[in-house]
């Protein structure tokens, strides 16, 4: 089976994000006072193949912990969609 996994990436909430006070800060300067904070992150579309869904998703969390973030600092989620053809 073909599957795409559209997967979000972002800082744990522990961690200081210098790029998103820098983008809240540019906000405001374009006056958007009611912005309070921005979090930057990553977002990634993986096209493989699986046996089944179960297996899928177990590739994905294993792609994900092994390169696609980093464990320490980062969080991600994911949606995955079945590709027909």
């Amino acid at each position: 089976m073909n599957f795409i996994a559209s997967i979000r990436v972002t800082l744990k909430e522990s961690v200081l994000d210098p790029q998103g006070s820098a983008v809240v800060h540019a906000l405001h300067s374009l006056s958007f006072s009611s912005v309070s904070d921005v979090r930057i992150g990553k977002y990634m579309e993986v096209a493989f193949q699986a046996q089944d869904e179960q297996a899928a998703r177990t590739q994905v969390s294993r792609m994900c912990e092994q390169l696609l973030t980093n464990p320490v600092i980062e969080t991600y989620s994911f949606t995955l969609a079945e590709v027909r053809e």
